[in-house]
């Protein structure tokens, strides 16, 4: 899909990423190291903000993810059979509940993170998505990749996500009529029924 430029959206200029601060010590002086420490682990707090984000949807851990999202997100994904996009956590949370329950399998791997520090509390992040997902009460599973790319912002000491987008790479559709026959299936066990 191309962005407003036409242009396509999958590259740094079309999904709207710019260069960060550099990844440098200024200078000699203690406040440089400081300020390259912190640089450091603010784009540690990042990667742990995403890779939290895989976990919690994958195990149906709603109360985990909620505290990822800013209260103002806005969620806009691209795939192959759908375009979906939601303003506000609680109608995205809502949203997330509703594919992930006793009647599901997700894995998502989120991976090759490109993260760009843009002020002590703005920053991107680009991640390549890797998935399945079995939705068994729908008869369906769905396999891909996508590229997502984030805005964060930092608020009382912790980052959240308030732009998420994502846009695949290749989706596969399958009806499946009979449902896997998984050995352990976790939200299954744990999950909320679908109804």
């Amino acid at each position: 899909m191309p962005n407003d430029n036409g242009k396509p959206t999958l590259t740094r200029e079309g999904m709207g990423i710019v260069t960060g601060l550099p990844l440098e010590i200024a200078n000699d002086s203690p406040e440089a190291l400081r300020d390259a420490v912190q640089l450091l682990l603010d784009m540690e707090a990042i990667r742990r903000v995403k890779h939290t984000y895989f976990r919690c949807i994958d195990t149906g851990n709603f109360e985990e993810l909620a505290g990822l999202f800013h209260q103002d997100v806005k969620v806009h994904f691209i795939g192959g059979t759908y375009e979906w996009k939601l303003e506000g956590k609680d109608d995205y949370l809502a949203s997330i509940q509703s594919s992930f329950h006793n009647r599901s399998v997700g894995h998502h791997n989120g991976h090759h993170p490109e993260i760009e520090i843009l002020s002590p509390t703005e920053a991107t992040g680009v991640w390549y998505l890797t998935d399945n997902m079995w939705i068994m009460n729908r008869e369906a599973f769905t396999t891909g990749t996508a590229i997502y790319w984030d805005r964060y912002v930092k608020e009382d000491g912790r980052w959240q996500i308030i732009d998420t987008k994502y846009e695949r790479i290749y989706e596969l559709n399958e009806h499946q009529p009979k449902s896997p026959r998984f050995d352990y299936h976790y939200l299954g066990k744990y999950g909320a029924d679908p109804s």
